[in-house]
Parts: C-alpha cells; structure tokens; sequence
C-alpha cells in the first residue's frame, strides 16, 4: 500500500514526511540541508533534543544512544562517533539519525512505546539484515511487530542501481528460504518473485538491484502487514533537484535522515 509522503520547509531547509508517522516528528532531508549535521538539524523537528549518530561503516550493528556513549568513553576509543549503522532510541526525546546518498534510509517507530530507530541499509547492511536486526531490538525492548511503522526513504532505484551478479546474489539471498548453488539459479529464484528486486542489464555479468524492495521483502518475511510498510517514490539518481547520488556525481555528500522518540 503507497503512503503519502509530503515535502515540508524548516528553516528553509526541505524534508520529506510520511504520513505513517503522524505520531513522530521526523524527516528525510534534502541535499538542500548540507553541510548540517543532526545537532543543527534536529533544532527543526524537536528543539532541545539531543541527536545520536555514528559512523557508519556499511555493516549491521544497531546500537542505543547509551551504547554509543559507552563505546565513545572507551581507553581505546579514538574517534568521536561509535562505529554502527542503526540508532535506536533508549528514551523519549531523543533525536536518531541516518545519512545517506544511494543507500537506503529506514525509520522505525513504535506506536505503543514511542520507541524510534534510524537505519543506514547499503546493500552490505542489506545482505546481513540491518533491518531484521533492528526488529529484533524491538522486540526485546517489548514492542509488538503489529505497532511499528517503518518509512523506507529516498534511495537509488532499482531501475538505475547496476550492480554485479554477484552483489545481487549476496543481497538477494536475504530473501530466499533455499537458495540453489549456482549463481544463475539464485537469479533465477529472485527474478520469480513478486514485484521481483532483480532486473536484466544490457551489459553481461551486470543486473539491476532494488535494495529498498528488498529490504521491504525482508521486513514482510518477518510477518510485518505491507500497510506498516512506506516506501518514498523518490530516486536519488534521477531526482537531482532535490537529493545527492554518489552514483551520479561522485560526490561524498549526504542527506540525514532523522525521528525523535516519544
């Protein structure tokens, strides 16, 4: 089921809104917001709220703010950010932060609890289920898979995203219970599914990927209704006007993505 998604203005600043998450303030910014960080960002969702981030390093670890401060405080801790790439919230008012340019951003919320979680899903933190992992920390926390909303953010298309076979097989193996040994076989499965993440390429050895298809597959396998489910109808390749691709120019630029919990 499509959600609609609005753009908004903050401090001249446009971010993208999903209805599901009425409950939360919440947005996917443009690149119009760079070089802001979270801590300047965040004055516009909820001022007064302190921001959590990391240094993301296109794995699957989810940590809490309080993790994150423990990690941070450690002897041999060098950096000034933990090394992960979820946040989910340990208490209310707490800002949670993703960026991204081609990856893929997830928010969750829980309707219940107001528990909030940002996700950096590339298609290495794809293929080891960032978002599945994720869930999980919900439910230890005590939340009900039937109160969470999850808006899937501006990503690259799976129309423009060429990949290697091999990246398709390593990411769509998410999706499939059995997967058979051969490469051309596992294709094959992915191409059968419904509303299939694979697509054929004109060059040989390459195919396109729809990593935020996939995550969506993997967030159903989990038994979580499609209508919890949002997907942004925004292509960070082709919408040059509003967001980065490092796809298409090369750039190291970001947006955030961020939702304060309740």
């Amino acid at each position: 089921m499509n959600q609609h998604w609005h753009w908004q203005t903050g401090q001249e600043y446009d971010y993208l809104t999903c209805d599901l998450f009425s409950n939360w303030q919440h947005g996917f910014f443009s690149q119009k917001s760079y070089p802001q960080t979270p801590e300047d960002l965040t004055s516009i969702l909820q001022p007064q709220t302190t921001a959590y981030r990391v240094k993301q390093v296109h794995g699957n670890l989810v940590l809490t703010p309080q993790e994150i401060v423990d990690r941070v405080n450690r002897k041999d801790q060098t950096s000034t950010l933990a090394e992960a790439d979820a946040v989910i919230s340990d208490r209310p008012n707490q800002s949670v932060w993703a960026a991204s340019a081609d990856c893929t951003p997830i928010l969750i919320g829980d309707l219940k609890t107001g528990r909030a979680c940002a996700i950096h899903a590339g298609w290495r933190g794809t293929a080891q289920k960032i978002a599945t992992i994720a869930i999980a920390k919900f439910m230890e926390f005590g939340s009900q898979k039937s109160d969470l909303r999850i808006a899937i953010g501006p990503a690259i298309s799976g129309k423009m995203y060429q990949v290697d076979e091999h990246v398709a097989i390593e990411v769509g193996q998410s999706i499939i219970a059995n997967p058979k040994k051969e490469s051309e076989g596992i294709l094959s499965q992915l191409k059968e599914l419904s509303n299939s993440p694979i697509s054929d390429d004109d060059l040989p050895g390459k195919v396109r990927l729809d990593v935020p298809r996939v995550n969506q597959i993997q967030l159903e396998q989990l038994n979580i209704d499609p209508q919890q489910i949002a997907i942004a109808p925004y292509c960070t390749f082709k919408d040059s006007d509003y967001l980065f691709s490092y796809r298409r120019t090369g750039e190291k630029k970001v947006q955030w993505s961020g939702i304060v919990s309740k």
